[in-house]
Parts: C-alpha cells; structure tokens; sequence
C-alpha cells in the first residue's frame, strides 16, 4: 500500500525548552490566586445569616469575618 501524501519536512511548533514557553502553552494552571472569596457583611456583633442563593455562604458581621478573612489570607486566596 502506498499513500500520496507526504509528511512535512519542518513541522512548524513551539519550542518547549524553556520555563517560560512551556507555562505560555500549558492547557490551564489555577493557584489560591485566581480564586474569590465571597464575603458579605451584616451590621452588628456576634450576627451569621445564611445566603439564600448560594449554599455554603453566609453573611456576617465584622467580628466573626476577621477569623475567616486570616484563614484567606494565610491561603493566598484574595
């Protein structure tokens, strides 16, 4: 069996010998950096009222977010 087609002789691609090209080309990379944290703030002292929308999340005061604003920030996450 023989085919008509030839194979190219330069095969036209990036170089991936340095750091720098292969994270250019990598498919997708995420770190703490590329996520949100959503905080929403209620008036008051010692006050958590869940969001109805968005399981998992709550609304709280200024007091009870200061533990979880340390625990994002030792994370990375901004």
């Amino acid at each position: 069996m023989h085919t008509s087609a030839t194979f190219p002789i330069a095969r036209p691609r990036r170089l991936r010998r340095d750091a720098f090209t292969r994270d250019l080309v990598r498919e997708h990379q995420l770190s703490p950096a590329d996520f949100i944290y959503p905080v929403f703030v209620l008036d008051g002292v010692n006050r958590r009222e869940p969001v109805g929308s968005m399981p998992g999340v709550e609304r709280l005061s200024l007091d009870l977010l200061l533990p979880v604003a340390e625990d994002c920030v030792r994370l990375g996450i901004p």
